[in-house]
């Protein structure tokens, strides 16, 4: 739906939502005001023309803010005289928006509201509808998890106490087996040192008892087969007696 109307000795084509400069008129900023003068008003095959203006018809309309045209210069001059004559102007305006227009009890803001909520198509829709209920269905899931946690006596979450019993455990077995190896270090530490400190008489006696045993079988040698000489050569025969 459209319609034409007269203002400002100006004559517009509106529709719902339209934003246009006027000339300046004696409102504030923010107030709506109602333009009688209704020229004409189309509503798709049908029209309803004015003599001059239409009965029943009326356009309202929000203002906005007072606005400046664009600069028009005016240039005079007379040849053969030198006459010069140049000034400027800036037309005084009032912005508004065309809020409705309502004819024969017909308003054409209601009929934009149902034509953008019908240009939704049924994907639209679903989609949005999916999406509401998948924010429900997370904020459930959550208030029953939260439900479901079960509670220590002091007021505690389980999970937590729970974590908090096996660390205490594994830093309990991690002394443990600290204590442990201490222990059998100090344990190889004594050892070696004992054997060290034993073996060294065992050896001593041990040298001392052969190099005696070999000292002895020696004299007693020297004693039953008397002093012993050369060894005989290998190959060698004995020299007969003469």
């Amino acid at each position: 739906m459209y319609a034409v109307i007269e203002t400002g000795s100006k004559q517009y084509r509106v529709e719902v939502g339209t934003e246009l400069q006027v000339e300046l008129l004696d409102v504030e900023p923010g107030e709506t005001i109602t333009l009688d003068r209704v020229l004409l008003v189309a509503d798709g095959d049908s029209a309803a023309i004015g003599q001059p203006i239409v009965d029943g018809a009326t356009v309202s309309a929000e203002v906005l803010r007072r606005d400046r045209g664009e600069k028009l210069i005016a240039f005079k001059y007379r040849p053969k005289a030198r006459r010069r004559v140049k000034k400027g102007h800036r037309q005084e305006l009032t912005v508004l928006r065309v809020a409705d227009i309502v004819v024969g009890g017909k308003s054409a803001a209601e009929a934009v509201k149902k034509a953008q909520a019908a240009a939704k198509t049924e994907r639209q829709r679903l989609e949005e509808a999916a999406a509401r209920q998948a924010a429900e269905d997370a904020a459930l899931a959550a208030k029953l998890a939260k439900a479901a946690e079960p509670k220590t006596k002091d007021g505690t979450d389980a999970a937590s106490g729970k974590a908090g019993k096996s660390g205490a455990r594994a830093g309990k077995a991690s002394d443990d087996a600290g204590d442990a190896k201490g222990t059998k270090a100090a344990g190889a530490a004594r050892r070696g040192t004992s054997g060290r400190s034993t073996e060294g008489p065992k050896t001593q006696g041990k040298t001392s008892g052969t190099t005696g045993s070999k000292k002895a079988g020696g004299q007693t040698a020297e004693t039953k087969d008397g002093p012993s000489g050369p060894a005989p050569r290998r190959g060698s025969r004995p020299k007969k007696d003469e």
